[in-house]
């Protein structure tokens, strides 16, 4: 009972981070950063890396590797954006680790979706099949398109938060 109670929170919070971090790069990408967004998703996703450590299980697993590498990719990402303020060459680094952090917790929902929902299951019971691959790749291959975009507009300037008067 605890487990699964558990096991909800975290997908939960996967859930959040995945759809906040999607919001967050849709502000780099147009150009309207929100600063309530990129906490939410960088807090989540975080958070949903670290909880998968508790997790109880006897060995080392694929979604610790995953788990680990993202917790690297953010705290880098997350001082870039608080210690250096997203000074260059910080700007980049911020978006690209931050992308690729929300890249792994995508494949990782890709992942269970794959496990858990029966006609995904179907198509690819060991996960080694095409229809797994494809998508992998596809998904892949849209989260290389769209960093990489997101990372020349910031670089260009075009994707720092405006500047707002105060009174």
């Amino acid at each position: 009972m605890l487990l699964s109670a558990f096991t909800l929170f975290h997908v939960i919070i996967s859930l959040i981070g995945i759809v906040s971090g999607l919001v967050f790069l849709y502000g780099l990408l147009t150009s309207r950063r929100s600063e309530g967004w990129t906490t939410l998703f960088l807090t989540t996703t975080v958070a949903t890396s670290v909880t998968g450590f508790l997790f109880p299980v006897q060995h080392f697993m694929p979604s610790h590797a995953v788990g680990i590498i993202s917790l690297i990719l953010l705290g880098i990402a997350i001082p870039a954006r608080r210690v250096f303020h997203l000074a260059a060459p910080w700007g980049r680094i911020f978006v690209g680790t931050s992308v690729t952090a929300l890249y792994l917790n995508v494949f990782v929902l890709v992942v269970q979706l794959f496990l858990k929902v029966p006609a995904l299951k179907a198509l690819a019971p060991t996960q080694s099949e095409p229809p797994f691959q494809f998508t992998q790749l596809t998904v892949l291959l849209v989260f290389i398109v769209l960093g990489t975009l997101a990372t020349i507009r910031f670089r260009s300037g075009t994707a720092r938060t405006p500047v707002t008067s105060r009174l």
